[in-house]
């Protein structure tokens, strides 16, 4: 499945690889040149066909990668001069991710490999994730080193929708998983609790946005798991669930007697008293209200933003890591940048946001490593919707 190149020349600096992206929601292809430049970084996401579902459908996505895969593709093409001429190599998302999503970026490009006669590889969702730190767009937003080159080892914190880990990055392709989640991941959480206070679909942004400016939010609990780098949020959802439960409850009990209070305010009516109504139905449990909900956000994200932090800065000392990286769509998060940015003891690098979430540019990022190091996929590779880092 892996094959190493027959030559051991260094890859040149100007070596330029189409990507493509397909593990989950997103259509993406990009031209990155050297490893570092992006030339072209389309994404075309899928968001509004899966919002009324509250959560991505499997079969939607896939339908929906197969219409957008070749105008993202002609896209992305568009700022070559020499079109497919200039192109040295193409990549693609092998796994983790949804097989059918998966399945469709994979084998597009390896027939467009096979067809160009390029070298192809298949690269790991997750390590793209993390080498969206080495694009040229990502040094502008490293904290504490200004705009330093990455010097190994490093630790590197990924959340997103489908996966939460630390790893320890000894080399290019070379990792240590530390810890991951034991439950729900991180991003998954966010879009749970955010279903539970009613903020909708995706929950990332909508509980961030709620949870601003908040003021005198009460304390949700943290599950440390002691002695290990593993991290549970399942626990921690439930909690907000029962908050939330216990407010409806009581304004379901508050409400009737508020209303009978404003009855007894109100003047009498001019008009004769109208004919004898049936007993009214029993009361249902009002809706929570908006600054419970903004509470509710602010406590969650302050429980997950401390655990992930502690966590992340104790194994960069343990470690010795010369700088943590912060990768995944949850990175977009800016209580976390800034959280992880003011405690940790070695400089913090995260993406700017439009390279948090899924693209093709941090695929062809960690491919070009890939090809540096001699290696590429042969025809046979197939996805992995479980695929490991490390």
């Amino acid at each position: 499945m892996i094959q190493e190149r027959s030559d051991s020349q260094t890859i040149p600096a100007d070596f330029t690889i189409l990507a493509l992206e397909t593990s989950c929601d997103e259509t993406a292809a990009a031209v990155v040149r050297g490893g570092r430049t992006v030339l072209s970084n389309i994404v075309a996401s899928q968001l509004d066909e899966h919002r009324r579902y509250g959560g991505v459908v499997p079969e939607v996505a896939s339908r929906q990668h197969m219409l957008s895969l070749v105008p993202v593709v002609r896209e992305a093409l568009a700022v070559l001069p020499g079109g497919w001429n200039d192109v040295h190599a193409i990549a693609a998302t092998s796994g983790p991710g949804l097989s059918g999503a998966l399945l469709t970026g994979l084998n597009a490009a390896k027939a467009m490999a096979f067809q160009r006669g390029l070298p192809f590889v298949g690269v790991n969702h997750l390590e793209a994730h993390i080498y969206a730190n080495w694009l040229d767009s990502s040094a502008q937003h490293a904290v504490g080193s200004g705009q330093a080159p990455l010097t190994f080892p490093l630790v590197a914190l990924v959340v997103s929708g489908g996966h939460t880990l630390l790893a320890l990055v000894r080399n290019h392709g070379d990792y240590q998983l530390l810890g991951q989640t034991r439950d729900d991941a991180v991003g998954e959480a966010f879009d749970k609790v955010a279903r539970i206070l009613g903020l909708g679909y995706p929950g990332g942004p909508a509980i961030q946005q709620a949870a601003e400016g908040v003021q005198g939010a009460g304390v949700l609990p943290r599950a440390w798991l002691r002695d290990s780098y593993d991290f549970s949020f399942s626990g921690l959802k439930t909690a907000v669930l029962h908050k939330v439960q216990e407010r409806q409850e009581l304004e379901a009990k508050v409400a009737p007697k508020r209303a009978a209070n404003e009855r007894e305010r109100r003047p009498p009516p001019a008009a004769p008293p109208a004919a004898p109504q049936p007993p009214a139905a029993k009361a249902q449990a009002s809706s929570v209200t908006p600054q419970f909900v903004g509470q509710m956000a602010y406590a969650f994200q302050e429980s997950v933003v401390d655990v992930l932090v502690t966590k992340t800065v104790d194994a960069a000392q343990k470690f010795g890591a010369n700088a943590i990286l912060l990768a995944g769509g949850v990175a977009a998060n800016t209580r976390l940048r800034a959280e992880l940015a003011r405690r940790a003891t070695v400089p913090v690098r995260f993406p700017p946001i439009s390279l948090c979430t899924d693209n093709a540019a941090m695929v062809a990022a960690a491919a070009f490593y890939r090809f540096d190091a001699g290696v590429q996929s042969g025809w046979e590779l197939d996805v992995n919707p479980a695929l490991k880092l490390g």
